[in-house]
């Protein structure tokens, strides 16, 4: 699956906020072709990494390379040097159409012939977006939205594809429904993938590999069918064993 360089490496990396320090020296490793997960508490310092990732929030220290190369610090840069993200709480463009939210997530591409592909490709993923591809993403349900939001974040041809809690606010079916569309990204298109989530089973069921953040801290990592098996997380994070 995966060769001895990263595709994606966050090293050592903080984050304040104010006083408050959000990440604390957090390091993980993505390899090509990978799902990895980073799961952990609301507020540990989920969101705010992929923030960093993406240029969305300043890094007080450490450094995040793609293919052993700095990411630029800006967000567009990321987009064009082959990062992109589908944000926490979806953050499509409800004004617009289906279709131009599309577009909009493509602006890296310069051939049009490459976009229609791209939109081919998420429209076979998404078949409910062909079907609503001229409606404004704003009158979309929350499971349609959030198909829209991975589209758009996949227009762009991304080397990895950042996804910040896509189960977020939706329901049991619709959740299911996403993460199998995920797994055929990952398997189909050959697309690299990192995670986070609150929901850990579904993150953990998922993913290849996993990071634990507590605090702004990784403690534990390691492959995501130990984890899902490990006393401690079944404990912290998955309810508590089953009797």
């Amino acid at each position: 699956m995966a060769d001895n360089t990263p595709i994606l490496s966050v090293r050592n990396l903080v984050v304040n906020y104010g006083a408050i320090q959000a990440l604390k020296g957090a390091s993980i490793d993505v390899y090509s072709g990978e799902i990895v997960a980073v799961i952990g508490a609301n507020g540990a310092g989920k969101s705010t990494m992929m923030n960093a990732i993406m240029g969305s929030v300043p890094r007080a220290s450490g450094e995040i390379l793609l293919e052993g190369k700095a990411l630029p610090s800006k967000s567009f840069q990321v987009v064009s040097s082959g990062v992109s993200m589908s944000p926490e709480g979806r953050k499509v463009f409800a004004p617009l159409t289906v279709l131009e939210n599309l577009d909009m997530g493509a602006f890296p591409l310069k051939d049009r012939s490459q976009i229609e592909r791209q939109k081919e490709e998420v429209f076979n993923l998404f078949p409910r977006l062909l079907e609503r591809k001229d409606q404004y993403a704003g009158t979309l349900s929350g499971g349609e939205q959030q198909m829209l939001a991975i589209g758009r974040a996949m227009m762009a041809q991304p080397r990895v594809l950042l996804l910040d809690e896509p189960s977020l606010g939706l329901a049991p079916i619709i959740i299911n429904e996403i993460f199998k569309e995920l797994t055929a990204v990952n398997k189909q298109l050959g697309m690299t993938i990192l995670i986070v989530e609150q929901n850990a089973k579904k993150a953990l069921q998922l993913s290849h590999r996993a990071y634990v953040i507590q605090t702004g801290t990784i403690i534990m990592e390691g492959k995501s069918d130990d984890l899902l098996h490990n006393p401690e997380i079944e404990e912290a994070y998955l309810g508590g064993k089953k009797k």
